[in-house]
């Protein structure tokens, strides 16, 4: 079918079919898919094919064969193309080329016209239609060599020319052509062994048949076959040496240089292809010359090449009889294999325990007992596949050795059975190992493969009921305990068919065939155990660790076969065994046990359903009564109650709430009792710390179980009402005992109280739930402050401040870290109540002022809670963030004075921990813009807020603070950054900004923040006309309606207040009188750089009048720089004062009378003159609106060669020249509106 498709396209294309040459061929040239074509287009042909991965392969490599005995020269040179389209040139071999160049000059040529836009090449591209290529490639490699293997192949000329030009292309520095022919020459090599192979096998017959001749007597021998066969093993023995030599080229010219190659896919081809070469040829290859590159290259530090190495082991290791030619690789490379089953790639870990595996099997002296170990801790692992390839290790080397006689004998049950010795041995295994706790990962690990010994349940059962057989060691207390849970977790398994919590997924859809199983085993288990779990029960009724696991088992039943099976009296022996452990034991575990025991077996859908409702109500009713008794005479006693008659109240205070868990016990109410008995401890305070927290804990159950009962709608009225009194009554209650001197109880309290405050929040009427409105909870300040105090006095405390929350164990590793988690909860339980906004946000500060010192602790906690608060409320969060910075700045002025040290750690530590909050905004500046506002607000009235004592002289006590406020500076916009900087000025005096000493430094340095990388998105309101007068307009020419006035009362800068009259204009500008210390270059309104004037003092003030210009106010910056100039000219200390006050009232009366006047201070072609220096931002706009013509005045924005043109800026909507664009008036300004919150 092929051909037929290949003669249709060259028909298409007008060219001759591949076994035809015409007169033309090698002249001619023309343009074919955009490559050059002057031989035809076999070329296009095997490129097109391979990529479009056709099923008839051998076709096309039969026509291209045909061609070659037809013309060689041109189907080799297609040939050649052929490799260099694979790669991915665009170039094509020419016929001139071919026959003139050298290799190296061709592929050089090539290299020139390789496309260098993409990295990407056939090899490497994505796409359906590049899915098979690679298949498809190597697939043609292979056919062609098969189909030329009897013949052309030795002529000398076409495998020598595709053996050079593969070498030469694997050496090029370009990564497509390495790759590519590293891939065809190993494809070639790996055919190549495969014909080396044929012949020896023909060698080996033809000599075989040779010697049979030979061998017959004189008379029947056939002299003419002798020599025929003599001359056929010459033949062959010449074929073999030249594909030796081949082989060799190939290996060393290739394979030698690129099994190190920098790029981990070669690599990995190459170890891929001498694994299949000595699998193949094993007589040839599997020797330790070969071998060591393999054993090399297991030490790669790609992932892909180590599980490419193991593979290929695997496939030598598998077969047997190769065995004895491994020895020596295997104890030089063993310990390294051992050490890749914990390799940091899981895929390469399960090979690598898979090839130990083999190994194993092979021979059983080679792994020592400490290679073994070293693999079995893996079946704990939390990764599945590496846990079960552990797990057939250890079957393999445990398990899996069975006595002959065992298999010659008849089948026993019990334990008489084959598996009693294997299922003592996983006992013993599991004990050593000491991670008792992971009894379900020993189990899955090994399901897959020992799942008939794990499922032997009836000689469990009988491993722990019968009597040990003469002569045979009866299991300890401590492997029947061990036995019962493994017995639990392969019944768990086998029912719920999934792999245990922490490993694995999730749940998977089972086959047909997967649930039969279960269903099967479910059957299984529940005759079984209905039997014998009763028997058990009696047997272990006193050990509290094998009845709680023993009493797990009736979860995992099939219930309906307690009928159908006639086993009620089982049942009935199971109710009755329960009730006895119930009446027995106090240990929580065992009680909550026999509660999910009742809570199983009390299920409507079954017919036992009564029968186990009846026993369970007789039991609760016997359990209520006598606490009830038992607690009446316990409180009459007094201050001095009896030990015994309070173990009894905790006893069975106990059973009452455990089985309160899972059980509605609302029709004895123990909301009564329970509120009394804790009103009594804090009256008295001498209640016994467990009979606290159990009434505690009790009583959460009631208030649960009525809203439970309320939630479903079938209640009355009255019913919430009472679970509303009863629930704020509860939580006074254990707000009172938050001030307990026992800290498990107020641990317990705390607990409670934020699981109830979460449940009766906001968030209960959710979901269609209005008519829950009345039972919202909204806590007062005090039990807010209550839970906060708790936090901060019992979680953020050091490790060994923590010795009551240890319960009076030893201080060792194991109690350090309960005590951790413990705490942890704590605090996990109120971050909830920040994040779900039941208490106010900010006291979230002392959470997150402690980030930096817990971080160890609680660092994951408290960043999560700083993520949600921010996604609720980014500016609240913000002011949360900013709080928590000057509460701590308080605390370190408070213990070290307001003289510390800016070097010191706690200031620095103070510093970090702003940093650390600075890099939560993320990167995103536009979502955190208002937040980040508001933050630079906040703290800059902060740094201002505590005038210092001695002066105006003296900087603020809070001034430091400013220091802090600057790591925030960066996630300022540009444009924010001069709108907070004009806000910091109003709280400046002109004092202040002429200040240099060091403890003015915070100041410095926060401004020069807040200036970085703002000028160049700002401008002053002088840019806005044009140096030769072409931006201005007259009256008339600009329409009326183009401006919109702005609403009285208001102003575009949140920052500055409407002053009411010029006086207090001036009065403010007095205040904000400021010098910055590092000032940037002025904004020029012309587009030529040009040295400024130098101009006398009344000309910076007023320039000469020109009647057709608007007053321009002068340059901020400009000015300060005059000032300062002005200050250092004047040496004489006695007069600076002086003469400081008098230029600055020189400057006031001559500025305000030049605006006023409306006159403009520039000429047409004169620098533009500077804005005032003094005019905080509020004077600036009120002058401009009294001594300026809106309706008249539009802003011109001049080309600049400095930056790039506005027009392709965002509006600057906090540029001060934006305030004269009324148009922009009436926009509302995100950064603004942060500040006027």
């Amino acid at each position: 079918m092929l051909t037929c498709d290949v003669i249709m396209l060259q028909a298409k294309k007008g060219k001759k079919g591949p076994g035809e040459k015409g007169k033309g061929a090698g002249k001619g040239a023309g343009r074919m898919n955009g490559h050059h074509q002057e031989n035809g287009m076999e070329n296009v042909m095997l490129f097109e094919v391979v990529r479009l991965g056709k099923s008839a392969m051998q076709s096309v490599v039969d026509d291209w064969i045909e061609s070659y005995k037809h013309d060689r020269d041109v189907a080799l040179l297609d040939l050649i193309n052929f490799f260099i389209q694979c790669s991915g040139c665009k170039g094509v071999v020419t016929g001139e080329m071919f026959r003139n160049m050298q290799n190296s000059e061709i592929i050089r040529k090539m290299t020139e016209e390789f496309d260098e836009d993409s990295g990407d090449y056939p090899l490497t591209m994505a796409g359906p239609q590049w899915k098979k290529f690679k298949s498809s490639f190597c697939e043609f490699i292979g056919v062609l060599v098969r189909q030329c293997q009897y013949s052309i192949i030795y002529d000398e000329y076409m495998m020598d020319t595709v053996i050079s030009l593969l070498t030469g292309l694997s050496d090029s520095q370009v990564r497509a052509f390495r790759h590519t022919s590293t891939l065809a020459a190993m494809k070639l090599m790996t055919a190549l062994v495969n014909v080396a192979l044929n012949l020896s096998i023909n060698m080996d017959n033809t000599q075989r048949q040779y010697e049979a001749e030979r061998n017959k007597m004189i008379g029947k021998r056939a002299n003419d076959r002798l020599e025929l066969l003599l001359q056929k093993r010459k033949e062959l023995q010449e074929n073999q040496d030249e594909i030796e030599n081949m082989m060799n080229a190939i290996f060393k010219g290739v394979f030698v240089h690129r099994y190190r190659d920098a790029i981990a896919e070669i690599r990995a081809i190459c170890i891929e292809e001498i694994g299949v070469w000595m699998k193949m040829y094993s007589d040839a290859f599997l020797n330790d010359s070969y071998l060591k590159y393999v054993g090399w290259t297991m030490h790669d530090k790609q992932g892909e090449v180590r599980l490419k190495c193991l593979t290929a082991l695997q496939g030598l290791y598998h077969n047997r009889e190769l065995n004895a030619k491994l020895e020596l690789f295997t104890s030089r490379f063993k310990d390294r294999i051992v050490s890749m089953t914990l390799d940091k790639e899981y895929d390469v870990a399960v090979q690598a325990i898979k090839l130990l595996t083999l190994v194993l099997h092979s021979s059983d002296e080679v792994l020592t007992a400490e290679d073994c170990e070293s693999v079995y801790h893996l079946v704990y692992s939390a990764h599945r596949p590496v846990a079960v390839a552990a797990g057939e290790f250890l079957f393999k080397k445990l398990f899996s050795h069975r006595d002959p006689e065992d298999d010659s004998m008849p089948k026993r049950r019990g334990r008489q059975s084959v598996n009693a010795n294997l299922i003592k041995t996983a006992v013993f295994f599991f004990l050593e190992s000491e991670l008792h706790e992971h009894a379900a990962y020993l189990v899955d690990s090994m399901w897959d493969c020992a799942a008939e010994i794990l499922k032997d349940w009836e000689c469990m059962i009988s491993l722990l009921l019968d009597e040990p057989l003469p002569g045979e060691e009866a299991l300890t207390d401590r492997q029947e305990t061990a036995l019962i849970e493994i017995m639990l977790c392969t019944i768990r398994q086998a029912a719920e068919c999934h792999p245990p919590v922490g490993r694995g997924t999730g749940k998977r859809v089972l086959t047909a065939k997967e649930k039969k199983t279960q269903l099967d085993d479910r059957t299984r288990m529940t005759e079984l155990f209905a039997i014998a779990l009763p028997a058990l029960l009696a047997k272990y009724s006193v050990d509290a660790e094998k009845v709680t696991n023993l009493l797990q088992l009736p979860q995992f039943f099939d219930l309906e076969i307690y009928t159908t099976g006639r086993l009620e009296k089982h049942l009935d022996s199971l109710l009755r065994q329960i009730r006895e452990i119930v009446e027995k034991h106090t240990d929580t575990d065992v009680l909550e046990a026999c509660s999910k025991t009742y809570h199983a077996l009390c299920n409507e859908e079954f017919t036992i359903f009564n029968r186990v409702d009846i026993a369970r109500s007789q039991l609760l009713d016997e359990q209520v009564d006598k606490f009830n008794r038992l607690l009446e005479d316990f409180l009459q006693e007094g201050e001095d109650p009896d030990e015994d008659d309070a173990y009894q109240v905790l006893s069975t205070l106990k059973r009452i709430t455990a089985f309160h868990n899972a059980h509605d016990l609302s029709k004895w109410d123990l909301f009564t009792s329970n509120y009394k008995l804790l009103n009594t401890g804090i009256e008295n305070g001498d209640m016994p710390e467990q009979i606290v927290i159990h009434a505690l804990q009790c009583t959460h159950y009631v208030i649960l179980w009525s809203l439970a009962k309320v939630s479903e709608g079938t209640s009355k009225k009255e019913d919430m009402l009472t679970l509303r009194k009863q629930m704020r009554a509860f939580c006074l209650m254990c707000q009172r005992y938050l001030t307990s001197v026992n800290t498990a109880v107020k641990e317990q309290a705390f607990t409670i109280l934020c699981d109830l405050l979460l449940i009766f929040s906001h968030q209960i009427i959710s979901g269609g739930r209005e008519a829950l409105e009345p039972l919202v909870y909204t806590p007062e300040a005090s039990l807010q402050s209550d839970l906060l105090n708790f936090i901060l006095d019992h979680v953020f405390i050091d490790q060994d401040e923590d010795s009551n929350s240890t319960d009076g164990q030893q201080d060792d590793e194991a109690s350090k870290i309960e005590a951790l988690h413990k705490r942890r909860n704590l605090l996990a339980a109120y971050c909830k109540l920040i994040i779900y906004n039941v208490v106010e946000m900010n006291t979230g500060a002392d959470i997150f002022k402690q980030y930096m010192r817990y971080y160890n602790d609680y660092g994951d906690i408290i960043k999560e809670t700083m993520s949600k608060t921010r996604q609720i409320d980014k500016i609240q969060c913000a002011k949360t963030l900013i709080l928590s910075l000057q509460q701590l700045f308080n605390e370190m002025l408070s213990d070290l004075g307001p003289s510390f040290d800016r070097s010191s750690s706690a200031f620095c530590g103070i510093k970090e921990l702003a940093r650390r909050f600075s890099l939560t905004f993320g990167l995103d500046q536009l979502k955190t813009r208002e937040a980040i506002a508001m933050l630079h607000k906040d703290g800059i009235e902060f740094a201002f807020k505590e005038p210092n004592p001695q002066g105006e002289g003296h900087p603020p006590l809070n001034l430091a603070f400013l220091d802090i406020l600057s790591e925030f500076s960066s996630k300022l916009m540009r444009q924010d950054k001069r709108t907070v900087h004009m806000y910091l000025e109003r709280f400046m005096t002109f004092q202040m900004a002429l200040q240099r000493e060091d403890c003015w430094l915070p100041l410095i340095s926060y401004r020069n923040s807040l200036q970085a990388g703002g000028d160049d998105d700002t401008m002053s309101v002088v840019s806005g006309i044009s140096s030769r007068g072409s931006s201005v307009r007259s009256k008339k020419a600009k329409p009326a309606t183009g401006k919109r006035k702005l609403p009285e009362g208001k102003t575009s800068n949140v920052f500055n207040e409407s002053s009411s009259s010029s006086t207090e204009v001036w009065m403010n500008r007095e205040q904000s009188m400021q010098t910055p210390i590092m000032m940037p270059s002025p904004h020029l309104t012309s587009t030529i750089m040009r040295e400024p004037k130098r101009l006398r003092p009344e000309e910076s003030y007023m320039g000469t009048p020109q009647p057709q210009h608007h007053q321009t106010p002068m340059d901020y910056n400009t000015q300060v720089t005059w000032m300062l100039a002005q200050r250092q000219q004047q040496e004489e200390v006695a007069r600076q004062q002086q003469e400081r006050a008098m230029n600055y009232a020189k400057l006031r009366s001559n500025l305000q009378h030049a605006i006023r006047r409306g006159t403009g201070l520039m000429e047409d072609d004169e620098e533009p003159i500077v804005e005032d220096v003094m005019m905080s931002s509020e004077g600036r706009i009120e002058d401009l609106n009294e001594g300026m013509d809106f309706d008249t005045m539009d802003i011109d924005l001049p080309p600049s060669k400095n930056r790039r043109e506005r027009s392709e800026l965002k509006p600057d909507f906090f540029d001060p020249a934006s305030i004269m664009d009324e148009s922009v008036r009436s926009t509302h300004f995100l950064g603004y509106d942060a500040f006027q919150r």
